[in-house]
């Protein structure tokens, strides 16, 4: 990888699968290095599922070394048991990278449509077509890995890689400090 390449990878929050999806961007070209899903048996407790799924994941980390993350965040739906769980795979989405000193980026779901596909509330068809457009040479693994992916992209497209977005709001929130 060269020093104007940089390794992103995005994560898809799920207690069941977390799909997880890595690419290489390089100028505005993106290549597709891997993606995947972590699994957790459903018959263990929350517990041991959640550190199934840190662990699963910390081995995605080891082996790819992503430099960026950015992972969906959660959409609170009518089942709060449901979405409580899901918020506690995403914690494990986000303590992974930033365990490793790594900034993570956090996108909605219809934001992350917008990016990929220019519409904020498409279907997962479209998300999926327009992933497999994007990154030809990869075989996807599941449509837990496709959304990842989605991520990815998102991440390449949106991403504050130079820290300039974070440097100006420091700026107006010094400023506004200083009035």
């Amino acid at each position: 990888m060269s020093s104007s390449t940089r390794r992103l990878i995005g994560l898809d929050p799920g207690l069941r699968f977390l799909g997880w999806g890595v690419v290489d961007m390089s100028g505005t070209k993106l290549k597709h290095i891997a993606n995947g899903s972590v699994r957790s048996d459903a018959k263990l407790s929350l517990a041991e599922r959640l550190l199934q799924l840190e662990q699963g994941l910390s081995k995605v980390f080891d082996r790819y070394q992503p430099d960026f993350a950015a992972v969906e965040q959660t959409f609170v739906n009518r089942d709060g048991a449901a979405t409580l769980k899901l918020g506690q795979a995403r914690a494990v989405c986000l303590l992974e990278p930033a365990r490793r000193g790594l900034s993570v980026a956090e996108y909605a779901p219809n934001f992350i449509k917008r990016s990929v596909t220019g519409a904020g509330h498409a279907d997962k068809n479209q998300i999926n077509a327009m992933v497999s457009m994007l990154l030809p040479q990869a075989e996807i693994h599941d449509e837990h890995a496709a959304d990842a992916l989605a991520i990815a992209i998102t991440l390449a497209h949106a991403g504050d890689f130079g820290g300039k977005m974070q440097a100006a709001i420091a700026r107006a929130d010094a400023k506004g400090a200083a009035l």
